[in-house]
């Protein structure tokens, strides 16, 4: 499998509002439940007004588009990882996915992963 490095360190964040996100080009992911407002973006634009935040995630996204039929993708990538004791934040769209790991631990991430046969660009 082809994975692509995404080139920015990402925050998690919790919010009450979007109204003072500004995201630039980077990308960004936003969850909205009865509990909770949460965004995922570029650490140089988080809002100012966070409930909570946690910096320091590196991102790899799947490359291509994904068919909604296709088992196991995520299951097999974040495999590799637990087995290598690396934690996981994953989102998926409706193209591909994307798995985010601590910054402490994605050149041990990427050594994984590659062991596993994946490609990794970017």
């Amino acid at each position: 499998m082809q994975l692509e490095i995404l080139p920015c360190t990402m925050s998690v964040c919790k919010l009450e509002a979007l109204a003072d996100f500004h995201p630039g080009d980077a990308p960004y992911f936003v969850g909205r439940t009865d509990e909770e407002l949460s965004l995922l973006c570029a650490s140089d634009a988080v809002p100012e007004k966070t409930l909570a935040r946690e910096d320091g995630w590196r991102g790899f996204r799947v490359r291509g588009q994904l068919d909604f039929s296709l088992v196991g993708i995520l299951a097999g990538l974040s495999a590799t990882l637990a087995e290598n004791h690396i934690p996981i934040f994953a989102v998926s769209t409706y193209n591909t996915d994307y798995l985010f790991v601590r910054e402490d631990s994605f050149e041990r991430a990427v050594q994984a992963l590659k062991a596993a046969g994946h490609e990794l660009a970017g």
